[in-house]
């Protein structure tokens, strides 16, 4: 018995099956990527109107009350889903 591996067999390019990710991989990474940076920017526009109109603690009051928004939203969500949780 000898206790050298022994040699794998070279492979060339073509014997490669992987195919890749895919365009449509890369759509939905682009149609995200953009959505996000939709939201963000409406986002801001709510919070510098708010500043903008009621001081820098009223923009900050008006973030929080979007956060709370959307944590009451997913909150009811998965309440609906899960009614032990």
């Amino acid at each position: 018995m000898s206790s050298q591996p022994s040699p794998t067999p070279a492979r060339s390019p073509a014997d490669d099956d992987d195919p890749g990710l895919g365009f449509a991989f890369f759509a939905r990474l682009a149609g995200l990527i953009i959505a996000g940076g939709v939201v963000a920017m409406i986002v801001m526009l709510i919070f510098f109107k708010a500043t903008y109109a009621f001081g820098l603690l009223g923009g900050f009051i008006a973030f929080a009350a979007i956060l709370l928004g959307v944590g009451w939203v997913f909150d009811r969500r998965r309440a609906r889903r899960d009614p032990l949780a």
